[in-house]
């Protein structure tokens, strides 16, 4: 998968959004009068009787913008991916005028394809949040043409240009957040959980090892996923993450990374239980949002930082895009030169290696350091 920057040249989509007519209202009695926007109700002719009055110009309301937001398993709520994509839907309609509903699929995924139909039937811009939509949403994309489809994580071979797909350099972020990790651990061993065993969680770990072992080349890291296709439950099931962690941080690891989705609210729990249990602190790193932010208070003081990888931004430029008829039908990436993955700083538990870390990623932007995005 490239990770190329786009230079495709923009150009404009058609819209199926039918401008609100404006419609003018004059009165005219003996001679004519300009309509008008004043503040005053009514406007008199200099020559005129005082009953002679011109109605004010009045201005339909534009119709909104109808969008569809398809998350992908777990829904909003999740604290992590889910989360972020949600974050771009609430600030695009406090920005503009729209008409948005959304939709999770069923705990088995097979009611994906439905699901965007149906969106596709009353939306101008349909958004299936992760690479399991991508077989579904290329299907209904073909099907409805005159519909803009945003696809977050996965490419569309024979895509059409009525589908934005949206990338990210996940290897990239992870590597820092694996940096990191190498830096901060007094143990010599830190961990990754994946949540499902996929090409596309495989680029966090790979990133994430890359980072650690150019810090530390003897670093031992503790890697395993919680499910493998077609089950795809390991991003959705917080018990198993925490059985997991806590098996890690008996082995020794001191710090953990998820890729993991809802699951790694279980790693969360096990950083702050073992800690409080064993009196040796250990740390969580999350994932997708700044998990500081968004997890409960009683567990913040166990997470190092997290991989930000701006799902929130790329629903949000989507949506502006449709609303202002510039939407383009292309492959966009999101990467560290263009702050599209990165890593959190809250609870200041970095800051003491901070330069190092913005080290690495000048380098990593230079091209100094290439990623790996395999294992």
């Amino acid at each position: 998968m490239s990770f190329t920057k786009s230079t495709k040249s923009p150009r404009r989509w058609r819209s199926r959004r039918i401008s609100a007519a404006i419609a003018i209202v004059c009165s005219i009695a003996l001679i004519a009068a300009a309509c008008g926007d004043d503040d005053d109700d009514t406007t008199t002719a200099t020559d005129a009787p005082a009953t002679t009055t011109v109605a004010p110009t009045t201005e339909a309301p534009a119709d909104p913008t109808s969008v569809g937001l398809v998350f992908d398993l777990g829904g909003r709520g999740d604290l992590s991916f889910n989360d972020a994509a949600a974050a771009g839907l609430d600030r695009a309609k406090e920005d503009f005028n729209l008409d948005a509903q959304e939709a999770s699929p069923n705990d088995d995924g097979s009611n994906r394809e439905a699901i965007l139909q149906l969106q596709a039937d009353r939306a101008e811009l349909v958004l299936g949040i992760g690479f399991l939509f991508t077989d579904s949403l290329a299907k209904v994309a073909t099907d409805n043409p005159d519909t803009n489809f945003a696809l977050v994580d996965g490419v569309i071979n024979d895509a059409t240009d009525n589908v934005v797909m949206l990338l990210f350099a996940e290897h990239e972020g992870s590597f820092l957040v694996g940096a990191a990790a190498a830096l901060k651990s007094q143990t010599g061993t830190i961990g990754f959980i994946g949540g499902v065993d996929t090409l596309g969680i495989n680029r966090f770990e790979a990133g994430y090892i890359a980072g650690a072992r150019a810090v530390n080349p003897d670093i031992e890291i503790l890697s395993q996923y919680l499910s493998e296709p077609p089950d795809f439950s390991g991003f959705g099931d917080p018990a198993a993450g925490q059985v997991l962690a806590q098996s890690f941080y008996e082995q020794g690891a001191d710090i953990i990374y998820h890729a993991a989705g809802g699951s790694g609210n279980g790693l969360f729990a096990a950083a702050k239980e073992f800690s409080e249990t064993s009196g040796s602190k250990v740390w969580a790193i999350g994932v997708d949002s700044d998990q500081y932010l968004t997890s409960d208070e009683s567990v913040r003081p166990y997470i190092l930082t997290s991989m930000l990888k701006r799902v929130d931004v790329a629903v949000y430029q989507s949506i502006n895009s449709v609303v202002d008829d510039s939407f383009v039908g292309e492959i966009r990436e999101f990467s560290l030169a263009d702050d599209g993955v990165g890593y959190s700083t809250s609870g200041g538990f970095v800051d003491d290696i901070a330069d190092q870390l913005e080290d690495y990623k000048q380098q990593i932007i230079d091209g100094d350091i290439v990623v790996p995005a395999t294992l």
